[in-house]
């Protein structure tokens, strides 16, 4: 598959638009699927464990739910990193038909 300008300008705009989101929201917070998911994955047994103390507690409290912070330069690194790729595109050569 080849690159060309329209893909380009797609993936630009889709980067910028997530820039801006990560710009916008100051905190993501999974739900209980993909918090176990992410504890098996890191490898942290707290979550991730199957045992019999493990299973009350999480039967007789709320769902544990992660909080992911994402640091403040991402927003601004997809922002530009976004808007290069736009411009990029009006620079390649149209396509030929």
């Amino acid at each position: 598959m080849e690159f060309d300008r329209n893909r380009y300008f797609t993936i630009g705009v889709i980067v910028f638009l997530l820039g801006i989101q990560f710009r916008m929201v100051e905190s993501f917070v999974l739900n209980e699927p993909s918090t176990r998911a992410l504890a098996k994955f890191g490898q942290q047994s707290q979550l991730a464990s199957a045992d019999a103390t493990t299973e009350f507690i999480l039967e007789n409290h709320p769902s544990p739910k992660k909080t992911i912070r994402p640091p403040r330069w991402l927003g601004w690194i997809m922002l530009t990193s976004g808007a290069v790729m736009c411009l990029h595109a009006f620079a390649l050569p149209k396509p030929n038909k």
